[in-house]
């Protein structure tokens, strides 16, 4: 029966997802650039001043709802991604991964401003937004209930499988073969934070995310400083690398690969596909929960996730790995050569450290599966009972991810999130003009 289940998975994922999300990806941030005429290129002054705080110190900032939506974006998968697209394709291929970003940052935008303009609140004034409120807004009657219902179950499904288990499963093997530890040993740890953050509800979640990400970031991008300070030299060197080798074929197509895949094993996303969830319509449950009251204020804040994920941390992996590229083994695996590269200019202690990077970001980003699935959870019910439900079992998804094999896991997240980019990319392209108006109000 497992056998039958992979197959079929890999089937749609190969031919299926495969190709198609990946060009509707590209077609549909094309469109976007287009129809709100490059503004995220022509406005940079607006876009600053944007960002500036404007919420108030008792609800939830902009910047603290960005922490969450990071916490899903940002992980291993940027190492892994990075390390892939120059095996592929040589250094030029992390020129067009910042192209590729440029292209994606765009839809995330668009994605936020509609859940920004279509989010509820409960009881208790708290707002609630996500993909499924306004796919439901675009297509009304029976079509837009049905697809939205379809949008939020997969949501609920890629919560446990990429979320949790797949995302537990990594950092427990990291921690396995750096430090012996026990990988079970992790899954408890990582498993009782997780049923505490998750008791305290969305504030639980958000403290922990909000301390995690500019830990984790910061540290990751000191250690990587590090490198290209004690070898400014090499440093120019690699640069001018990645601009001398990106106008050919093989770079270009590795590289766009490359930056789809740097999203594969942090949140998610569809592994050798999707970065940065760009397009996909998880992000916006996060940054939705913002007190920012114009739509399209809190989706520049979107362009600053892709920009951080891709622009400042993939770029900065990539200058470390082509620096000591030539000083690693380019045929193992994508992990070890970014590994074995941090190592090269560092020295063994750099090791220990990308171990617990992988630790920190792989429960950063269960926190935010964790919120994804419970707001796309309220949408069905609201019930006391469920929620509850939901603890328990997502819970129990990450102690078990911690020991089992995820081949079959990877392959049936890949298929949820490839048919969650389908109808939200859909959705986003046919409400473009709200997009606009929105994005005339911030203009």
């Amino acid at each position: 029966m497992l056998e039958i289940l992979m197959s079929g998975f890999e089937f749609f994922n190969k031919y299926i997802f495969g190709v198609g999300v990946p060009l509707a990806l590209i077609l549909s941030g094309l469109f976007y650039c287009v129809r709100l005429r490059f503004f995220h290129f022509l406005h940079p002054i607006k876009l600053l001043r944007a960002l500036k705080p404007t919420e108030k110190k008792s609800g939830v900032s902009s910047a603290k709802a960005l922490t969450l939506a990071l916490a899903g974006t940002l992980g291993v998968g940027n190492m892994v991604g990075v390390a892939s697209a120059i095996v592929l394709g040589g250094f030029g291929a992390v020129f067009w991964m910042w192209v590729s970003a440029l292209v994606a940052m765009i839809l995330k935008y668009a994605e936020i401003v509609l859940a920004m303009r279509y989010r509820r609140y409960d009881a208790e004034g708290r707002p609630h937004g996500a993909a499924m409120y306004y796919i439901r807004k675009c297509f009304r009657g029976r079509l837009g209930i049905v697809l939205a219902g379809i949008f939020a179950l997969f949501c609920i499904l890629n919560a446990f499988s990429m979320g949790s288990m797949i995302q537990v499963n990594a950092s427990a093997s990291a921690m396995n073969g750096v430090f012996g530890l026990p990988q079970i040993a992790i899954g408890i740890i990582f498993a009782l934070i997780v049923l505490v953050a998750m008791q305290r509800g969305r504030s639980g979640i958000l403290t922990l995310t909000e301390k995690l990400v500019p830990f984790m970031t910061g540290g990751f991008v000191l250690l990587s400083l590090a490198v290209i300070f004690t070898r400014p030299s090499d440093a120019l060197g690699a640069l001018r690398s990645i601009f001398s080798d990106a106008f050919n074929i093989k770079s270009g197509l590795a590289g766009v690969t490359g930056f789809f895949l740097s999203g594969a094993l942090r949140y998610g996303t569809m592994r050798g596909i999707l970065s940065n969830e760009a397009g996909c319509g998880t992000a916006p449950a996060a940054h939705a929960v913002s007190d920012c009251k114009i739509p399209a204020r809190q989706g520049v804040w979107g362009i600053l996730e892709v920009f951080v994920d891709t622009i400042l941390l993939c770029t900065l992996t990539a200058i470390v790995i082509t620096i000591g590229f030539g000083s690693v083994d380019a045929s193992g695996d994508y992990m070890m050569i970014t590994l074995n590269a941090y190592r090269a200019s560092l020295g063994s202690a750099a090791g220990y450290f990308i171990a617990i990077a992988v630790l920190l970001f792989g429960l950063a980003t269960v926190l935010c599966w964790a919120h994804y699935g419970m707001e796309c959870l309220e949408y069905f019910s609201r019930r006391k009972s469920v929620k509850k439900g939901f603890i328990f079992l997502y819970t129990a998804s990450v102690l078990l991810g911690s020991v089992v094999s995820t081949d079959l896991i990877w392959e049936a997240a890949d298929l949820f999130i490839g048919v969650m980019t389908f109808i939200n990319l859909s959705v986003i392209v046919l409400m473009s003009r709200e997009v606009r108006d929105e994005t005339e109000r911030l203009l």
